[in-house]
């Protein structure tokens, strides 16, 4: 494997870590950690760097280090936006055909539910994140999964500045279940429906922690 696509399979660990919510924003991120915890060099890391900053996922502070940026109101419209073009579009172009392809979505449902009866929100959090991340992926697009899997690294930074997790996490539970449930039957005009709404609500949620953050700060 050439270092290149070493330092990709690198940036891509990196981003998952971001999506599970390993890392934070404001977080600070050593190259010395990451080479060791994935058994590369630093040559390599500093490349995976270099990749996800590009991609903004992850910002250079001269003489500080690199860092998990920070986010704001303005990131939450603009990943929601995406969101609401790429998802529900998805959901409305399968056919009765595809309801046999919902495997990863049941999954990602069934691991969200044993989360939230151990009240492990963050990991209903990241079981979120199957979910969404397995509905794009339905589209067969390899474009769409690359975008996808930033657009849910993203989310997890912007997710982070509810303080309670569970007031935001527990919802999709139910959320996701609603709309597997009617993808099932091949409603899929219907789920496309509910799931713009569920987005419009999800993104709200958001916008007012934030609001509410930067009344208190």
């Amino acid at each position: 494997m050439s270092q290149g696509s070493t330092a990709r399979a690198v940036g891509e660990h990196l981003s998952e870590w971001i999506t599970e919510g390993r890392l934070a924003p404001g977080d600070k991120v050593s190259e010395t950690s990451v080479a060791s915890q994935l058994e590369v060099s630093r040559n390599t890391v500093r490349e995976a760097f270099r990749l996800l900053a590009h991609d903004g996922l992850l910002v250079h502070e001269f003489n500080r280090g690199v860092f998990v940026p920070q986010v704001t109101s303005a990131d939450v419209r603009d990943v929601y936006r995406l969101r609401l073009i790429i998802e529900p579009g998805v959901v409305r172009a399968l056919t009765a055909r595809d309801t046999h392809r919902l495997g990863t979505l049941e999954a990602a449902v069934a691991e969200a539910r044993t989360a939230a009866r151990r009240r492990d929100w963050p990991r209903v959090g990241t079981a979120n994140m199957h979910f969404h991340r397995s509905l794009v992926a339905l589209a067969g697009s390899p474009r769409l999964d690359v975008m996808m899997r930033r657009l849910t690294a993203e989310l997890r930074l912007l997710f982070a500045v509810i303080d309670d997790p569970r007031y935001l996490y527990q919802p999709f539970v139910k959320r996701n279940k609603e709309l597997l449930a009617l993808m099932t039957k091949g409603r899929f005009e219907e789920g496309a429906d509910y799931l713009e709404s569920y987005l419009g609500d999800s993104e709200g949620a958001i916008l007012a922690a934030f609001e509410e953050r930067e009344r208190t700060a």
